[in-house]
């Protein structure tokens, strides 16, 4: 792919980006009120980068019982949280024994089909709005989800092939390889399920595959209209990980990618950025950023449990002396709520009409 950003400046990348955030979304910048659940942290994957997955033999391995969920979401209903993002490692029954047994033990035979039992729990015994992130999934997957859940979402994280080779982050993790992702992508296209996705940045992979993977989101989005945010999420190394000394990225790129992400987008995705992983998140606003993605005011990020969420509050301060205002939304936005009304089931949409107005609009 022919690099048509290589002449500008960073500084006319990112006043591109705001203008064209500014004219869409303006300046109230988003950000989801969550609690965030670990349903398993057993994987079939090994990512060179991941710290959120465990040995199934290890005694913090584990798969959450309805107990255990439903306790975090009525602790995250008090604090104020509209959404449940529930996390899981990819399909760990297809690989570990132990994984089997324990969804043996709750009556189930897959993750996905454990999922949906949970997804369904949450929307009959509380006021929350299920988002999952299983990964890859088949269509089969995918519908039986939909009806419990208000979104979903998969990172696609990069196209490169290259990162599945011995040596790299993705080598013999059968859920990172790109045709999978790109499929899972399509499938939620075709079945109206609003969906969140982005690029995980740092990893190896080159400026010219970033632009590629943007723009192949982008004509899915096209094609399907059911990508409703992006996500540009920075490598973090960590002591535990393989890639513990892999370099991170400096502000500079991180940014560069963030503007030319938000110009290469169809205005009506959403661009966030998590301002948990680096201190100078701020500047993310400067180069087009119109969402955080969710906070949580109880849970900490499980996959980066080091790097800790803003407390909202300070958050919303700091920003206004920059001009711009800090918004709660739903997990699901609001264009999937009144205008693409045939990508809600009606259970999310009764879930939605108990929810206060002004925050779903």
């Amino acid at each position: 792919m022919i690099d048509l950003f290589e002449k500008d400046s960073l500084f006319s990348l990112m006043e591109r980006a705001r203008t064209k955030r500014d004219t869409h979304w303006g300046k109230k910048i988003t950000y989801s009120r969550k609690v965030f659940i670990p349903l398993t942290n057993m994987c079939r994957d090994t990512c060179g980068y991941c710290t959120f997955v465990k040995d199934p033999n290890s005694p913090e391995a584990n798969i959450l019982s309805p107990e255990q969920v439903m306790k975090i979401v009525k602790l995250g209903e008090r604090k104020g949280c509209k959404e449940a993002l529930l996390s899981l490692g990819e399909k760990p029954e297809l690989k570990h024994n132990q994984a089997k047994e324990k969804l043996k033990l709750l009556g189930f035979t897959s993750m996905v089909d454990y999922l949906a039992e949970i997804c369904e729990m949450i929307i009959n015994e509380s006021s929350l709005l299920p988002h999952v992130n299983p990964g890859t999934m088949s269509e089969a997957d995918i519908l039986l989800l939909r009806p419990f859940s208000a979104s979903m979402g998969m990172m696609l994280e990069t196209i490169s092939k290259r990162l599945n080779k011995k040596n790299g982050p993705h080598y013999a993790c059968p859920d990172k390889v790109p045709l999978q992702r790109i499929r899972t992508l399509e499938r939620a296209g075709k079945n109206k399920v609003p969906f969140t996705t982005g690029l995980l940045i740092g990893i190896g992979e080159t400026w010219n595959e970033r632009l590629e993977a943007l723009n192949l989101i982008n004509n899915i989005h096209r094609e399907y209209g059911n990508i409703q945010e992006v996500i540009i999420q920075n490598f973090q190394p960590k002591p535990d990980i393989a890639m513990s000394s892999h370099p991170t990225l400096d502000i500079e790129e991180i940014l560069k990618t963030i503007a030319v992400a938000r110009i290469i987008l169809s205005p009506d995705i959403s661009l966030q950025a998590p301002p948990n992983l680096h201190p100078e998140h701020l500047s993310y606003l400067e180069a087009g950023i119109n969402d955080w993605g969710g906070i949580s005011p109880l849970t900490i990020d499980f996959i980066n449990p080091e790097m800790e969420w803003p407390e909202i509050n300070d958050l919303s301060q700091r920003m206004s002396f920059k001009g711009y205002k800090l918004r709660e939304r739903l997990t699901v936005y609001p264009k999937y709520i009144y205008e693409k009304k045939n990508f809600l089931s009606s259970e999310i949409r009764t879930q939605i009409s108990k929810m206060d107005t002004k925050i779903a609009c």
